[in-house]
């Protein structure tokens, strides 16, 4: 039922995949790079945003000074060019994690079932981290300036605090609640419609497990069920919590700024 797949195929899709990884570590940073927001590391750009944020936070105008607006696109193309990156890493991952199964239910021999049945769990377990890498950097691309906001750290983070707590709205703490909330209905709607994946290979596998009559196979097949039926419950239930951070966003971005999120 399952042919051998030839090495060669494998190794090309190992190779693809330690390229994509180094690329998604090394690239984005040379990618999201542009005059006037050009940063060496992360220390240049929570030193950059830092000072940045205070001369915002006390300005009181809801619309972005040049230089936290230039550090704010400069986010959207690093997140951009990480979720792009990590959705190529996921399809060799999830390609590469699929062809490695099909040859262990075809494989004979003890030991070369192990090497591939630990090959495919390394290579399944890498795809589904690629999928939340995914998932994280799109979010971060739909709103860049609420995913900084963990970089701001001194006495301006207190008074960010007190206005949540005693209920001023400046305009820019407005600016940072509109896009708190959003950066939350992003993870939402995405966890949501991503469950529908999950959802769907369970059916799927579940019948082609009663199909079949090797017992390698159906063991795989209900490996693979419940793994689908955990990853759907895990994003349904982040699609819940970000839909209620989303519906009312001052409890989770004072919980921010607090030290407790």
């Amino acid at each position: 039922m399952f042919s051998a797949v030839p090495g060669r195929v494998l190794g090309a899709l190992v190779g693809v995949a330690g390229a994509l990884i180094a690329a998604f570590v090394l690239a984005p940073r040379l990618l999201a790079n542009r005059a006037g927001a050009d940063f060496g590391g992360e220390d240049d750009l929570r030193h950059a945003f830092g000072a940045a944020f205070v001369d915002y936070w006390h300005s009181g105008t809801r619309e972005f000074s040049a230089e936290l607006g230039n550090i704010v696109d400069y986010w959207f193309r690093y997140h951009l060019a990480k979720a792009v990156l990590a959705a190529l890493l996921l399809a060799v991952l999830g390609t590469l994690a699929v062809l490695l199964w099909r040859r262990f239910m075809a494989a004979d021999g003890l030991g070369t079932r192990v090497a591939l049945a630990v090959s495919g769990g390394v290579a399944t377990v890498l795809a589904l981290c690629s999928l939340v890498l995914v998932l994280a950097n799109v979010q971060g691309t739909v709103a860049p300036f609420a995913s900084l906001l963990p970089m701001v750290t001194g006495e301006v983070r207190a008074e960010v605090s007190l206005r949540l707590a005693d209920g001023t709205r400046t305009p820019p703490l407005e600016v940072m609640l509109d896009d708190f909330a959003r950066y939350h209905l992003a993870m939402a709607v995405l966890a949501a419609v991503t469950a529908a994946s999950p959802l769907g290979a369970c059916a799927l596998l579940w019948r082609t497990r009663r199909r079949s009559a090797d017992g390698r196979s159906r063991r795989v097949f209900a490996a693979f069920v419940a793994l689908s039926a955990v990853s759907a419950l895990a994003l349904i239930v982040v699609a819940v919590a970000n839909t209620t951070n989303a519906s009312d966003p001052v409890p989770g971005l004072a919980a921010l700024f607090t030290g407790g999120w």
